[in-house]
């Protein structure tokens, strides 16, 4: 089996990092809430959206040491690997920032991959591991690579035209965002249940 896997809020999960990276430059009060949403929401409505978009280019660019991956897929990587099929990453981003400094925003990806261990020879091999401008770029990838299974966090990529044929789309959904009636793929809350689903022979 060939499993494409989308990058943000898919593999990495930025949980409380916004808050931590716009506290850390004095953007939010302590007392906010931490999700992005709340981040985004205060900067916004304070008029300071060009902060916020300068932040998101901070946290993909230079501090993706607070990030962390999603519980169980580093063990689904591995027990994917072990089974012998094959995996790639495949995930739309642009490759600087629109506001403030020039951080490389694939390479600061890529090592956050190498240094959870997920870019290895047991894991993913780096040759497999793709950083598309677009979203259309994205899906023509997923096609080109012939994956059988894609996994992501965003029920509208799932539903994009281009993907071939046949393609099991995955939705992801931790926070259980995307209920009855609003996904047509299959939904999962977590890592352990996508192996499940995956890797594991039902009899």
């Amino acid at each position: 089996m060939r499993i494409g896997i989308d990058f943000d809020n898919t593999i990495a999960c930025y949980d409380g990092v916004f808050h931590k990276a716009a506290l850390a430059r004095g953007l939010v009060p302590a007392g906010l809430p931490s999700s992005k949403n709340a981040v985004r929401d205060y900067l916004n409505g304070s008029g300071r959206a060009d902060a916020f978009t300068e932040l998101q280019g901070h946290v993909y660019g230079a501090r993706m040491d607070l990030v962390s991956p999603y519980p169980g897929v580093e063990e689904f990587v591995a027990a994917a690997r072990r089974a012998g099929h094959a995996l790639f990453v495949v995930s739309h981003k642009t490759r600087h920032p629109i506001l403030g400094p020039r951080h490389d925003m694939h390479a600061a990806a890529r090592g956050f991959l190498a240094t959870h261990g997920l870019v290895a020879p047991a894991a993913i091999a780096a040759e497999d591991v793709y950083f598309e401008l677009t979203k259309e770029a994205k899906v023509a990838r997923v096609t080109a690579l012939a994956c059988d299974v894609f996994i992501d966090d965003l029920p509208e990529i799932l539903a994009m035209a281009g993907f071939h044929p046949g393609l099991r789309g995955i939705l992801f959904d931790p926070e259980g965002l995307f209920g009855a009636g609003r996904c047509d793929h299959e939904r999962y809350a977590s890592w352990r249940e996508i192996a499940a689903a995956l890797l594991i022979p039902h009899r």
